[in-house]
């Protein structure tokens, strides 16, 4: 069961935060965790909490864009289409209709890290879930029909979602291509269209066997579940499922920044120009990592910011920034080198170097001058209304994301019940050695768009195939 000492007061009204100024955040969330491991590896985490009428349930297999093989970029999100399109007792169709007919909601996500599965259901419906979700770890139906029709939709997804869009994949893609030295870091993760039609049915099954197995994978139910019941029926579905060879491990750091890069986009697409930057993140889990939470929260989030208050507010650069830690998800669920990145798309008046002249008035007192108290105790209520508010969604997603994560990353999903106490021993000295380490210039990546309706100034990076 989920329990905190005292609930955080929420103002709907305020900023994108919850949090208004003067209030303050309780500490002390417990969330009810049991762990177990099947004997093919399996990792399961049940968490009960009655206060919900709904049950909800995740697959997570460790396996993202990070560790996808080389010349085959996109392939991780290629193959969570894949998964969708039936299995053995559930051809194409039958899963949805399972989980819709229930009254539930499923879908799926791919990240730098992991590639998820998850359904929110009536408690009534978590049996039937867990054997739709083993019958589709065991045997999911992927033929060359299957593949076609997904390498289809997938590229479609990119022609939609970053060639034919204006700023595309700017600051998620394009930035950690910039800033990353390593391939796995480094590449366009979305795949590129070569590599995606490349895919073949032997690519599709050496990446099944390879990731797609019960000793890569963490299963996690939560909310109006009886533990002892549900480990059970999981037990029933999975444990005889088969382990595979695990995958070699990818070595997926990165060398430590000396230099500010800079790259620039040249885009058909986009109206008005837009920048970004980011800087490298200390190793997650870290203290600094906890401080860079903090200076995150002083910088970027909400209406209060400095880089807001200056850009925005006086400098009437734009009508908005925007920024954080992993773009892609939360400052929790990832597992290798990060960004804190941050972008705006301004008007076409102020010049890439007026603006971060601003920028770096505004981050160098950070690195000179400690933060008040009273700066820092804001940013940690801050962090914890939405902790806070990550666990305790109404669909507990948000919860049984940091659990799986937790377990896959970590082999303990307990930690999130102490990540409170990362934020309590951040002080104000911490943070100006962490500002001084990770936000220098030499840390930086700049990522420059600049329009270029008719392709003249130099290229079509964007606005076609």
């Amino acid at each position: 069961m989920l329990a905190a000492c005292g609930e955080p007061a929420v103002d709907r009204n305020s900023d994108e935060t919850g949090v208004t100024s003067g209030e303050s955040v309780p500490a002390g969330i417990q969330v009810d965790v049991s762990y177990h491991t099947l004997d093919n590896g399996l990792r399961v985490v049940l968490s009960e909490d009655t206060t919900v009428p709904t049950a909800t349930v995740a697959v997570y297999y460790g396996v993202g864009f990070r560790n996808e093989p080389r010349n085959r970029t996109g392939f991780a999100h290629l193959f969570e289409h894949l998964m969708f399109q039936g299995s053995e007792n559930l051809p194409k169709g039958d899963f949805d209709s399972l989980i819709y007919g229930s009254g539930g909601v499923n879908n799926g996500s791919t990240r730098f890290d992991f590639t998820n599965y998850y359904e929110v259901v009536p408690s009534n419906a978590l049996e039937a879930v867990i054997w739709a979700e083993g019958d589709r770890m065991r045997a999911p139906i992927i033929d060359q029909e299957v593949l076609e029709n997904q390498q289809g939709v997938v590229e479609n997804e990119v022609l939609v979602n970053v060639i034919n869009q204006p700023y595309g994949g700017w600051i998620w893609i394009d930035l950690p291509m910039l800033a990353n030295e390593n391939w796995h870091n480094a590449h366009n993760f979305y795949g590129d269209l070569e590599d995606l039609r490349a895919a073949d049915l032997e690519d599709v099954q050496a990446f099944f066997d390879t990731y797609y197995s019960p000793n890569n994978a963490v299963i996690v139910g939560a909310g109006n579940i009886d533990a002892d019941e549900t480990l059970s029926w999981i037990e029933r579905e999975f444990g005889s499922i088969p382990a595979s060879t695990p995958a070699d491990p990818v070595d997926v750091s990165e060398p430590r920044q000396e230099e500010e890069k800079s790259g620039e986009i040249y885009d058909r697409l986009a109206p008005q120009p837009a920048l970004g930057f980011g800087y490298h993140m200390p190793e997650r889990g870290s203290p600094e990592y906890y401080a860079m939470a903090v200076l995150d929260q002083i910088l970027v989030q909400g209406d209060d910011s400095l880089l807001n208050q200056r850009l925005i507010n006086e400098e009437g650069y734009a009508s908005g920034v925007f920024g954080g830690i992993n773009l892609l998800g939360n400052m929790y669920n990832y597992n290798g080198p990060m960004l804190w990145s941050v972008g705006m798309i301004h008007d076409d008046e102020f010049s890439d170097e007026e603006i971060m002249a601003s920028v770096d008035e505004v981050i160098e007192d950070l690195r000179t001058n400690p933060v008040s108290q009273e700066q820092l105790d804001r940013a940690i209520t801050k962090l914890r209304s939405q902790f806070y508010g990550i666990v305790d969604s109404s669909t507990r997603f948000g919860l049984v994301d940091l659990l799986a994560v937790f377990a896959l990353f970590d082999d303990d999903p307990t930690r999130i019940n102490r990540i409170e106490e990362g934020f309590d021993q951040v002080t104000p000295e911490l943070v100006l050695a962490t500002a001084q380490e990770y936000l220098r210039p030499t840390n930086r990546s700049v990522l420059r768009v600049i329009p270029d309706p008719d392709g003249s100034l130099g290229g079509d990076t964007a606005g076609e195939e």
